[in-house]
């Protein structure tokens, strides 16, 4: 069995090729270890990589092969969220908010409970750390406001036109997929390409994700993070890159 690299703090990430494959205890495990401070963040997410780890567990550092891809021209809206989205647009009182309440979202994220799952990985070392990354520029919050309230919503990571989901959480019916539906707005406002999902999940397949080899998910990133990322602030005109687009006949 190959050894997984442990890394302290401030050590270079190995090259996420290099990550265990299916032949090994756990697909996708990349190195244990290091730090979780911005700037090495910075480097996993340039590379492909991501930390996800229990509280019991040091840091582990992930890049699964294949990589699950939402690509944004391939978001599914189906006709029960596109009727639930037309109403909130004209709804007064409701409205889709970024990077108003980020440590609020984050937080609420660590809260959700996850079928299969006993805890979570969003410890509070990871809220810390991507609050810190949020306040470096590079972690964001979209947000479903219902008449004052936070509703739902989702918090993300962006070095460009590179942009990683992470986690959502909802307290009111679809808020979520609200939230999922203003960044897919967003992106293809922008030229945002794709939405990285990280992990296979049904739910994330029924809206349109998909999986994609991680050598050409490192190609993307490689160039869309040299690229001018999108403005994060929502505009209620982005609606139209959902609203506007024709409804699909089998969904």
């Amino acid at each position: 069995m190959r050894q997984l690299p442990w890394l302290e703090p401030g050590d270079a990430l190995p090259d996420p090729a290099s990550a265990w494959g299916v032949a090994d205890p756990v697909p996708g495990l990349l190195a244990a270890g290091g730090a979780l401070d911005v700037d090495t963040l910075m480097q996993a997410y340039g590379n492909c990589v991501f930390p996800w780890f229990s509280e019991d567990q040091p840091i582990l550092w992930w890049s699964p092969d294949p990589r699950m891809v939402l690509q944004v021209d391939e978001f599914r809206l189906h006709r029960s969220l596109r009727k639930t989205l037309a109403r909130f647009v004209e709804t007064p009182g409701c409205e889709v908010r970024i990077d108003h309440g980020f440590e609020a979202v984050i937080r609420a994220c660590s809260a959700s409970p996850r079928v299969g799952q006993s805890g979570t990985w969003i410890v509070p070392d990871m809220v810390a750390a991507y609050t810190d990354l949020h306040r470096a520029g590079h972690a964001h919050s979209v947000e479903t406001w219902i008449d004052g309230e936070l509703a739902g919503g989702l918090y993300c990571v962006s070095l460009g036109r590179a942009v990683f989901g992470e986690s959502m959480f909802t307290r009111r019916p679809d808020a979520s997929k609200i939230a999922l539906a203003a960044l897919v707005s967003l992106c293809r406002h922008f030229g945002v390409r794709m939405i990285d999902c990280q992990q296979n999940t049904a739910h994330l397949a029924s809206l349109g994700a998909r999986e994609m080899a991680r050598k050409r998910f490192v190609a993307h990133v490689a160039g869309a993070r040299q690229q001018e990322g999108p403005r994060w602030r929502f505009e209620p005109v982005y609606w139209s890159e959902l609203l506007s687009a024709r409804p699909p006949s089998l969904t």
